[in-house]
């Protein structure tokens, strides 16, 4: 059984991570998301409220048959202890790669079992992250055609403002 283990922030996950998780979910007989809790990045989100975000968005979107769990450390461990042969990750643009390719370089160093595997996300996603859209939903604009509605409306509780007084 080939089992891929998906890792991200998701602070919030978006159109973008499903496109690339649905492709994803196709190559392997196992797909696991794994919701990085890293102390060095402020998010918006605990990790608790990411992986049942997650969750509520495969639902939304008929994803099935995908795990959800979170994780602290190194990710080759992470993959290790799930079982997992294969990390995937998504590239929006030349700029990702930069980044990924040292990264999967690293992982190999520490791990050369696990295999990292890149996949493109769909062109109308390549501008979109999750930093993007929350600062979209920081000002009240309509995240609407980037996330899943139950992200649009957590994304909304977390940065409702109080009703000004009418003058």
């Amino acid at each position: 059984m080939r089992i891929a283990l998906y890792p991200g922030s998701f602070d919030p996950i978006t159109y973008g991570h499903l496109d690339v998780l649905r492709r994803a979910r196709r190559l392997f007989d196992e797909l696991i998301v794994a919701v990085v809790e890293n102390p060095r990045k402020t998010s918006l989100f605990s990790a608790e409220e990411r992986k049942k975000l997650v969750q509520a968005a495969l639902r939304e979107e008929g994803i099935r048959d995908v795990r959800v769990v979170t994780y602290a450390g190194l990710l080759v461990d992470c993959a290790k202890e799930l079982g997992a042969v294969a990390v995937v990750r998504g590239l929006r643009a030349t700029s990702d790669f930069d980044y990924e390719f040292q990264f999967a370089l690293t992982n190999r160093d520490l791990d050369s079992d696990i295999e990292s595997v890149f996949l493109m996300t769909a062109g109308q996603y390549s501008f979109l992250s999750s930093s993007l859209v929350k600062e979209i939903a920081r000002y009240g604009g309509d995240v609407g055609k980037f996330v899943p509605a139950c992200v649009a409306k957590a994304l909304a509780a977390k940065f409702k403002r109080p009703k000004k007084e009418a003058r």
